[in-house]
C-alpha cells in the first residue's frame, strides 16, 4: 500500500477522561515494529465493554486511550519477522490474544494468554510502548486492538486472517459481542437439545446467546430484559417467550421458577450487574442448573452468593470470550456466517459513520440497539 514505510496521520475517537464524549482527533500511527502489523479497519462494533471503560469500571485505565476493541480491517504493513498475515489480508483483531506459547495458552480448556492485557489495562504493547500518538503526546491503546480508529497496531497475535469474501462490517461483531454470547451457549453450558433456557439481558451478547440456544435445540427459551422494545427481536431470534421483571410483583427468579416448574435448565447473565447475577442462578433449577455468567461489573461489586446455591447440585460458572480460542476459532465462524449458518445481519440494529460515534453510543445508552457498528472510512 501507498503508505507502508510511512507515519500514517488518521481520524481516531480519543477519549481523555472518564465519563467525556469522544473527541475526533487527528492522530499519527507510527510503522509497526518487529513482529507487529499495521491495519486499516473498516469496521468496529460498539461494544459494552467500552461503555463499562468509559464509566470507570475497570480497575484502572490510562488516558489519552484510544477505545475499540470489536473491529475488522485490512493489513495495510507488516513489521520484521511477520509471517502469519501479509499485506491486503483481511483480519479479525482479537481483543484476547493467544501467544500459544504460556501454559494458559496451550491448555486445552482454557483461551485466557497470560499476555492478555485484559484486567491489567496497561494499554500498551508488549514492548512496554505505544504506537499512537498526537503532536509527539503518547496515547494508550486498549485491549491490544483499539479499533476506534482509522489504523491500529497490533502485535503479531493479536489477529486472525479470514477468508476475504467475508463482510467486514458484520464479521467485525465475531471479535467480542457475539463470540462471547454464541460461544458460552455452545462451549460453556454446552445447551442440550430439548432444554429450558432463560437468557437475563437482550442487547448484542444477550440476543447472540438466544441465536445459540436455539441453534442448540432448547424447546424453551425465555428472555428477560426491562426494555420491552427488544422484545420483538428476541423473539425473532428465537425466545419462545419474554419477561420484564418490572411487569411482575414476585421476584423475577421465583416467577421463572413457577413458570418451568423448579427453574431452567440453563441461564445466562449477560448485563454485568451482580443483582441480576444472583437471580439468574436462583432461576435455576437447584438440582442441576447450570448458571454462566457472562456479564463484567465493575471492578468493586461483588456477587454475593449463598452456598446452598452450590451444593444442591447447581453449577454455577463464567468465561471470557465464549471460550473460543480466537485466532483457531474465529476464522471457522465467518465459515459458517459465509455458510450462511450465522445470520450477523440479524443483530446489526445500525451502522454509523466514524463520526458519529457519540451517537452510538448514546443509541446503546437508551437501549435503542442490539449492536451498532461504525464504518471507518465514513465521515
Amino acid at each position: 500500500m501507498a503508505t507502508a514505510g510511512k507515519v500514517i496521520r488518521c481520524r481516531a475517537a480519543v477519549t481523555y477522561d472518564f465519563n467525556k464524549p469522544f473527541v475526533i482527533e487527528e492522530i499519527e500511527v507510527a510503522l509497526p515494529r518487529v513482529l507487529e502489523i499495521r491495519v486499516k479497519v473498516i469496521a468496529s462494533g460498539l461494544c459494552h465493554t467500552d461503555e463499562h471503560a468509559l464509566v470507570g469500571g475497570m480497575e484502572k485505565l490510562n488516558f489519552p486511550v484510544v477505545l475499540g476493541h470489536e473491529g475488522a480491517g485490512i493489513v495495510e504493513s507488516v513489521g520484521e519477522g511477520v509471517f502469519k498475515v501479509q499485506p491486503g489480508d483481511h483480519v479479525i483483531l482479537l481483543c484476547s490474544p493467544m501467544c500459544w506459547k504460556c501454559k494458559a495458552c496451550l491448555h486445552e480448556e482454557s483461551n485466557f494468554c497470560e499476555k492478555n492485557d485484559v484486567g491489567k489495562n496497561d494499554g500498551l504493547m508488549l514492548d512496554k510502548s505505544t504506537r499512537f500518538s498526537i503532536n509527539g503526546k503518547p496515547i494508550h491503546n486498549f485491549m491490544s486492538t483499539s479499533t476506534f480508529t482509522e489504523y491500529t497496531v497490533v502485535d503479531e497475535f493479536a489477529v486472525c486472517r479470514i477468508d476475504k469474501r467475508a463482510p467486514l462490517d458484520q464479521v467485525c461483531l465475531i471479535g467480542c459481542g457475539f463470540s462471547t454470547g454464541f460461544g458460552s451457549v455452545m462451549n460453556i453450558a454446552k445447551v442440550k437439545p430439548g432444554s429450558t433456557c432463560v437468557v437475563f439481558g437482550l442487547g448484542g451478547i444477550g440476543m447472540s446467546a438466544v441465536m445459540a440456544c436455539k441453534l442448540s435445540g432448547a424447546t424453551r427459551i425465555i428472555g428477560v430484559d426491562i426494555n420491552p422494545t427488544k422484545f420483538n427481536k428476541a423473539k425473532e431470534l428465537g425466545c419462545t417467550e419474554c419477561l420484564n421483571p418490572d411487569d411482575n410483583k414476585k421476584p423475577i427468579h421465583q416467577m421463572i421458577k413457577d413458570m418451568t416448574k423448579g427453574g431452567a435448565d440453563y441461564g445466562f447473565e449477560c448485563i454485568g450487574k451482580v443483582d441480576v447475577m444472583a437471580s439468574m442462578i436462583q432461576s435455576t433449577h437447584d438440582a442441576y442448573g447450570s448458571a454462566t455468567i457472562i456479564g463484567v461489573p465493575k471492578s468493586t461489586d461483588r456477587l454475593i452468593v449463598d452456598v446452598m446455591w452450590l451444593l444442591t447440585g447447581r453449577i454455577v460458572q463464567g468465561g471470557f470470550l465464549g471460550d473460543f480460542k480466537a485466532s483457531v476459532d474465529f476464522p471457522k465462524l465467518v465459515d459458517e456466517v459465509l455458510a450462511g449458518k450465522i445470520d450477523l445481519n440479524a443483530i446489526v440494529s445500525w451502522r454509523l459513520p466514524f463520526g458519529q460515534i457519540n451517537e452510538g453510543f448514546d443509541l446503546m445508552r437508551k437501549g435503542k440497539t442490539v449492536r451498532t457498528v461504525l464504518l471507518m472510512d465514513k465521515k
